[in-house]
């Protein structure tokens, strides 16, 4: 029985005892896929529950000289149908985020680690927003446009200017 070389048993065991670890870069692609995400899953609920309410509105049989809620039937399904497109958009992140946990599952552990570095990160150098004005408006209290490495360091300059304009303008 020939014995395994180092490379090989290093090799056969390395995925599952140590899986790889996520960048900031990875994570902040994650991150923007995520929103995308939830994002698409949103149209698509929002499509399918506009479809769903139109069809089953134009199947129902109405009299034209009775009122609904003292409105005309034909503004009332309309806004039915608004309404439920609204519903579909709104419960669309839900159909996303369960979509991106089936593609993305197993690095679900780290990217919530990360993110949980991130938002302290975003806490600690984010601007005070009380002294925001129409000259000198916030940028990115939250920190949502950040897709990269690149974007955080312009996001922590922008975070300084922002603390230079206020400091001139007290003085």
């Amino acid at each position: 029985m020939p014995t395994p070389t180092p490379t090989s048993t290093a090799s056969a065991t390395s995925p599952n005892t140590s899986p790889t670890t996520l960048d900031w870069d990875s994570f902040l692609r994650m991150r923007r896929l995520r929103r995308r995400y939830n994002l698409a899953g949103s149209i698509f609920s929002s499509i399918a529950s506009t479809a769903g309410s139109i069809g089953y509105l134009f199947n129902i049989e109405i009299d034209p000289t009775q009122l609904i809620f003292g409105m005309d039937p034909l503004i009332v399904f309309g806004l039915a149908t608004a309404g439920c497109g609204t519903v579909g958009w709104l419960v669309g992140p839900s159909i996303g985020g369960a979509a991106f946990k089936i593609v993305k599952g197993r690095w679900l552990g780290q990217i919530a680690e990360k993110e949980n570095q991130f938002l302290k990160h975003i806490k600690k150098n984010r601007v005070d927003p009380s002294f925001q004005s129409f000259s000198n408006p916030v940028p990115d209290y939250y920190g949502e446009k950040i897709g990269s490495v690149k974007q955080y360091r312009q996001w922590l300059k922008d975070q300084r200017a922002y603390n230079k304009k206020r400091e001139a303008a007290f003085l």
